[in-house]
C-alpha cells in the first residue's frame, strides 16, 4: 500500500510539472518571440524535474519540451522556425524535415539526462544540495544552448544563415557568440532558478518530492 501511494504521488508530481510546461508553452513565459527566433525558459521545469524526480523523468519532460517546440513553431512560426518543425516551410529553399525533429527533440531530452545525473553525482561528491542544484541548472541550460545551436549548424547551417540574413561563412562565429553570450546568461539564470525552486519545493513537501 505504501509503495502504491508513493507511485501515485510520483505520478501526480510528474503531471504537475508537465501541466506547468503546457501552460508555459501557450504563453510568452515559455516561448518569447524574437525577430530571428524564439527564446525560451522551458528548460527550467525540465531541470527541476530531473533534479527532484530523477534523470529518466527529466528526459521525459525534455521530450515534452521538444514536442511543444515543434507545435509552437508550426502554429506560430517565424523566419527560422523550419529548423524546429517539419511542418513549416519558408518557400522551397527553407523547409523543415526529419532534421527539424532532431533539433527540437534530442537536445531537450538530453537536458533532463545531463542535469539529473550532474545533480546526483555532485550531491554525492560535495554533499551540498544548493551547489549541486546550481551546477545541474548550468549544465542543463548549456546542454540546451550548445545542443540546439550545434545541431542547427550541422544540419541547417547555410539555410539558417541565409534565412536570418547572415553570411554562411560567418555562421560558426555567430553561433559561438550566441553560446558565449546568451548561453552564459541563460545558464546563470537556470542555476539561480533551479536552486531556488527546488529548495522551495523540497521545503514545501518536506522532502517527499525528492526520490533520488
Amino acid at each position: 500500500m505504501r509503495k502504491q501511494k508513493k507511485n501515485l504521488t510520483r505520478m501526480v508530481q510528474i503531471a504537475l510539472l508537465a501541466a506547468i510546461m503546457m501552460v508555459m508553452s501557450v504563453t510568452p513565459l515559455g516561448y518569447i518571440p524574437l525577430p530571428f527566433m524564439k527564446a525560451t525558459i522551458m528548460h527550467i521545469p525540465v531541470i527541476v524535474g530531473a533534479c527532484l524526480l530523477g534523470p529518466r523523468v527529466g528526459a521525459g519532460l525534455g521530450a515534452l519540451f521538444g514536442l511543444t517546440s515543434i507545435v509552437v513553431n508550426t502554429i506560430s512560426p517565424n523566419i527560422t522556425s523550419f529548423v524546429f518543425t517539419p511542418f513549416y516551410s519558408f518557400n522551397e529553399q527553407f523547409s523543415g524535415g526529419i532534421s527539424s525533429i532532431v533539433v527540437a527533440m534530442v537536445p531537450r531530452i538530453l537536458i533532463g539526462l545531463v542535469s539529473g545525473y550532474v545533480f546526483i553525482i555532485f550531491k554525492k561528491i560535495i554533499n551540498n544540495d544548493t551547489i549541486s542544484l546550481m551546477l545541474a541548472g548550468v549544465s542543463g541550460a548549456m546542454t540546451n544552448t550548445i545542443g540546439v545551436m550545434g545541431l542547427i549548424y550541422i544540419l541547417f547551417g547555410e539555410q539558417y544563415a541565409i534565412a536570418g540574413g547572415k553570411d554562411p561563412q560567418l555562421l560558426l562565429g555567430v553561433i559561438i557568440g550566441v553560446i558565449g553570450t546568451n548561453g552564459v546568461v541563460e545558464a546563470i539564470i537556470a542555476a539561480i532558478l533551479t536552486a531556488g525552486v527546488c529548495k522551495a519545493v523540497i521545503l514545501a513537501f518536506r522532502g517527499k518530492f525528492v526520490t533520488n
